[in-house]
């Protein structure tokens, strides 16, 4: 459920995060398994790139992804905070 390593990445050096958006979701059955029962949160960014166009990208973390995630923005904002 993760975005695949392929892809464009998701914001550069040149990238302005926009607008973030999340939600909680629970994959309950696929075509493949009956029973999931399995949490992810469904992430939605609107970026803009260097000529201002703004693009959407989403993509799905696992619970301990957006964890990790979380934490990592809180440490950034820490250290913006300081400048």
């Amino acid at each position: 459920m993760e975005a695949s390593r392929s892809q464009e990445p998701i914001l550069d050096a040149k990238s302005q995060l926009v607008d973030f958006q999340w939600k909680l979701g629970m994959a309950v059955s696929s075509d493949s398994c009956r029973s999931l029962k399995y949490p992810y949160v469904a992430v939605m960014l609107k970026v803009a790139d260097h000529s201002g166009q703004v693009k959407n990208k989403s993509f799905e973390m696992t619970i301990p992804q957006f964890q990790n995630f979380y934490r990592q923005f809180k440490d950034i904002a820490a250290i913006i905070e300081t400048v």
